[in-house]
């Protein structure tokens, strides 16, 4: 089935702000900026990048009430057909509360490991949410995983164990110590646990809501910018060492201080701009492609997003290339494909029957370009 215009802009709209997204966080990280007590450190603020993210998709809830007061003035019923207001309207917010808790909780973790490790890296080993989506969608949604999707899943581990070799084999910078880039990796890993526990919640109580995506990201948020605001309170009295801690009052988080080095930079202060604004844009183009396409189309356009940050980080030297790297990612999308049953299964069932051991199924050839969504799509 060919895209839409639509369809077409979304994805292109989400590998770009996708991509600009992480590059953002990234480049701000990397910033030597004097703070609050006059001495130039990096910003190393991950909280206030999260409370920064949440306040991007906050204002997808602003432009979700202007489009719908502007469609519900026209009087011709298309507040309810336009892509941007139409779905229910008739839920509770609370809802959205607990998958807005998780996502706060893995962003903020995301962004302190983003901060000790490399941009490709921590796209890449954000693809461990499919693992433990996968297991925990056995003990909670009662859903029984085949041998296609633990082959899947074990590709993805290894995978996995393949690039994170790779940070610790490249790592060539003095200023980071190794024990930083591999502790960084494992808090990414360790965030995908809350990310799937997000994903497995929303599946089981949000889904059937057809809420607006402009709306759900909005309210998401909402709940999230609060809590992360309430959760920096004690976050500015906790002391730590550093690379945890790395701010002029050596807490966990420092709000004036990130505040004041964002006033002396402004290459920090358009990192920040956009982050903000690409987060708002990236959130309703992942919902609605998911809504409007397929979630196997959204982790095909989410492995994009990872090779343009790769090249970026090559093209711009923020690391050096490991063929380990190149490796795990292959196999990290291989096991993405098996588990998500696109393309790789329907090859491997095309080679059986060239080579005689397996008889050919209708439109069997079609199934190979096609994505698995899609084809159940059809046959419906």
């Amino acid at each position: 089935m060919a895209w839409t215009h639509y369809q077409r802009v979304l994805a292109i709209l989400m590998v770009i702000t996708g991509s600009l997204n992480t590059l953002s966080v990234k480049y701000a990280d990397l910033q030597i900026v004097k703070g609050q007590d006059e001495e130039p450190r990096h910003f190393n603020h991950p909280f206030m990048q999260s409370s920064f993210m949440f306040l991007g998709e906050m204002s997808c809830m602003l432009l979700f009430k202007i489009a719908f007061c502007y469609y519900t003035r026209q009087m011709n019923g298309s507040v309810d057909s336009n892509s941007l207001t139409k779905g229910s309207r008739n839920f509770s917010p609370l809802v959205l509360l607990a998958p807005a808790m998780c996502d706060m909780f893995a962003t903020s973790l995301m962004y302190v490991g983003l901060n000790m490790t490399y941009a490709s890296s921590f796209q890449m080993l954000r693809g461990a949410v499919i693992v433990f989506t996968g297991i925990l969608s056995v003990g909670f949604l009662d859903r029984k995983l085949g041998s296609r999707e633990w082959f899947g899943i074990s590709l993805i581990i290894n995978g996995l164990s393949l690039v994170g070799m790779s940070d610790f084999i490249m790592q060539n910078d003095s200023s980071v110590s190794t024990n930083s880039i591999i502790t960084g990796d494992l808090l990414i890993i360790c965030a995908q646990v809350i990310t799937a526990v997000q994903m497995v919640v929303e599946e089981k109580y949000v889904s059937g809501l057809d809420i607006p995506a402009l709306q759900a990201v909005g309210w998401e948020g909402v709940f999230g910018f609060i809590g992360i605001c309430l959760a920096m309170i004690p976050l500015n009295y906790i002391y730590a060492l550093p690379p945890f801690a790395n701010n002029s009052r050596g807490t966990l988080e420092a709000t004036v201080d990130a505040f004041v080095q964002i006033g002396n930079s402004i290459h920090l202060l358009m990192a920040i701009i956009g982050m903000t604004v690409s987060i708002a844009f990236f959130n309703f183009a992942g919902v609605s492609v998911t809504k409007e396409m397929s979630a196997t189309t959204r982790m095909v356009l989410d492995s994009v997003r990872t090779l343009v940050i790769w090249a970026f980080s090559l093209a711009f030297q923020w690391q050096t290339f490991h063929y380990l790297q190149l490796i795990g990612f292959a196999v990290l999308l291989i096991g993405m494909s098996c588990y998500n049953n696109i393309v790789v299964p329907q090859l491997f069932r095309k080679i059986q029957c060239r080579l005689g051991r397996r008889q050919p199924q209708q439109d069997e050839e079609s199934i190979i370009t096609t994505a698995a969504d899609d084809v159940a799509d059809k046959n419906e």
